[in-house]
């Protein structure tokens, strides 16, 4: 990815599961901008990622990996609408409002998972975003995503 830092290194205090850098127990996905409304980001499964199936991955994680990069990119979108760096002032944050996924192919447990997501429609309070989940040159999910903001105290 390029050299510019990722979405989530810039949120303040975010100890989220999926995306949280400062959880050394989690998933700790990246996003990138690609785009004016688009993101991308590409995760490498751990073999504990894994389905019933080892060699696939679970579909929870699916799920939160696709959670977390609409998420932040609508975080990220936040500040970008409020004219503010990722980060800077007081604090734009995004909860899940709608995560409706659709699986559409077993994702390989040994190949890197990749999303790129589109902001499809924003408002004041709501971001909506579509993204697609690929991996080994396959769709594996796509995935519609409402973000609603909620209060920077939250």
């Amino acid at each position: 990815m390029p050299a510019e830092t990722a979405i989530q290194d810039q949120i303040p205090h975010n100890h989220c599961f999926g995306c949280g850098p400062e959880n050394s127990a989690g998933l700790q996905i990246k996003s990138y901008w690609t785009g004016p409304d688009s993101s991308h980001c590409e995760f490498i499964p751990a073999t504990h990622h894994c389905a019933g199936p080892t060699h696939y991955l679970n579909g929870g994680i699916i799920a939160t990996v696709i959670d977390c990069h609409t998420i932040c990119t609508a975080i990220a979108d936040g500040y970008r609408q409020a004219g503010r760096e990722v980060g800077t002032g007081d604090k734009i944050w995004y909860a899940t409002g709608k995560l409706d996924v659709q699986y559409k192919a077993p994702a390989a447990i040994d190949k890197p998972v990749v999303l790129d997501a589109k902001i499809t429609k924003r408002s004041e309070r709501k971001t909506v975003l579509a993204c697609t989940l690929s991996s080994d040159g396959r769709v594996c999910a796509t995935a519609d995503v409402v973000a609603v903001r909620v209060p920077d105290n939250w």
